[in-house]
């Protein structure tokens, strides 16, 4: 009977020992959010393919290209200075699907990346012009220097002029470092 104790409490004591060490490796969470300034992300190369099953249906590729002065979004204190963001969408007269990337410089000379999809939807508004929001989650895949083991989940919501740029911009969520 004693023996059996031993072995349980032996065994207790490995398993908390276990759980204490599985808790203190645990990535520390940051939580994001930013409200990107109006303007700030202009499309600066686009091209677009007719696919012709459809009226209105089209496939295409995108840059947008950001550059923050003041207001920036920060991650690990550092700002980001310059944001550039390729995407493919297949849309029906606006409304689709897209899938984005980007690469974020930051104000140190260090990068991150990530990946995102996203769906957008287009309306006429009451003024008769055409209104598209979007809706996106991204995923933040690492990046370099003080950034190579960045991650994170982030979700933004906005509106884009396909001719001009994005706005109303507001993404929200976590970041963390693997370790």
């Amino acid at each position: 009977m004693w023996k059996s104790l031993r072995v349980r409490h032996a065994l207790g004591v490995a398993l908390f020992g276990l759980s204490a060490l599985c808790v203190a490796q645990a990535p520390v969470k940051y939580k994001y959010y930013f409200k990107a300034p109006p303007g700030s992300a202009k499309y600066v190369e686009q091209h677009t393919v007719d696919v012709g099953d459809q009226p209105g249906h089209q496939l295409r590729v995108a840059r947008l290209q950001t550059k923050y002065a003041d207001q920036a979004p920060e991650f690990d204190g550092v700002k980001v200075s310059e944001q550039q963001t390729t995407l493919s969408s297949d849309y029906v007269d606006g409304s689709g699907h897209f899938v984005v990337y980007a690469v974020l410089t930051m104000a140190n000379g260090d990068r991150i990346y990530e990946r995102g999809e996203a769906l957008t939807r287009s309306s006429l508004g009451d003024d008769g012009n055409r209104k598209n929001v979007y809706a996106q989650v991204w995923t933040i895949t690492g990046g370099t220097g003080k950034f190579s083991a960045l991650r994170g989940t982030l979700r933004t919501t906005g509106g884009t002029d396909f001719k001009t740029g994005t706005s109303d911009v507001i993404t929200e969520g976590e970041y963390w470092f693997d370790r």
